[in-house]
């Protein structure tokens, strides 16, 4: 199974190996049972994200930052803020201590966990501005409010916040032009730019958990998970044409959650 899993053997390549039929090596690989991992109840801070295997489903994920052990997985066909709250409730009652949470800032998810500190993904939050300005934006207000975006995850609280304060102060009556539509209605004029300002304000309280929580070592990104999402599916391209049910199987051996 290791070869299979960490070596990116191929039914083929181990069929080759062990002078047997890939179907041999199939039926064997189907048969495998993977091993219990036992875990006992500790303080952590979770790293949490889902990524996806196509429109099929998605894999849910519960990360240890301090460790960098999977400490649970659940499949999903959409991600909700209900199932990341199952997912901390699930390891509470297995005497996890959770310390902190990093997520992606999901749509009302920084405000599910009242009584833990949660740290919004740095990474996640300048892929949001991106989204809203561009890698270049052309007007002035927008190229320096993506400069400063970039400032997030090098820089502290303070100097962040009277930074985006000062630019806010600074372009305040841009922000606020309006145009009359074809319509009769007032509309803002720089909407996406509006969008992008509003999203960093929005979630400023979010931001610098890891600043106010120093003594908790807490990442100020989700990039540990990531990466490891990015690792599953370059492996699995290795088997492409698996059933849901192999794949599946194929994701719970690399896990191991």
């Amino acid at each position: 199974m290791d070869e299979y899993i960490e070596g990116k053997q191929t039914y083929k390549q181990l069929a080759a190996k062990y002078g047997c039929s890939s179907k041999t090596i199939q039926r064997r690989l189907d048969k495998a049972t993977s091993l219990k991992v036992l875990r006992k109840g500790r303080e952590v801070v979770v790293l949490m994200d889902t990524t996806y295997f196509g429109r099929v489903f998605g894999v849910m994920l519960f990360k240890d930052a301090y460790t960098g052990e999977n400490l649970y997985k659940v499949y999903v066909k959409t991600e909700t803020n209900k199932d990341y709250q199952r997912g901390i409730n699930h390891l509470i009652e297995q005497d996890f201590i959770v310390k902190g949470i990093v997520c992606d800032g999901r749509k009302g998810l920084l405000q599910s966990f009242d009584k833990i500190p949660i740290q919004m993904c740095n990474f996640h939050q300048v892929a949001i501005i991106r989204r809203y300005l561009t890698k270049k934006p052309k007007m002035q207000a927008s190229k320096e409010l993506w400069e400063h975006a970039l400032l997030l995850k090098d820089t502290d609280k303070e100097s962040f916040t009277g930074g985006l304060d000062a630019w806010h102060m600074k372009w305040k009556d841009f922000l606020n032009e309006q145009k009359i539509d074809i319509n009769g209605k007032k509309r803002y004029v720089h909407k996406k730019l509006r969008s992008a300002y509003r999203s960093l304000k929005t979630n400023l309280p979010w931001l610098f958990t890891w600043y106010d929580n120093m003594e908790l070592k807490i990442p100020n990104t989700t990039n540990a998970i990531d990466g490891h999402f990015s690792d599953l599916k370059n492996k699995l391209r290795n088997h492409n044409g698996l059933s849901e049910k192999r794949k599946k199987k194929f994701i719970d051996e690399f896990l191991k959650a």
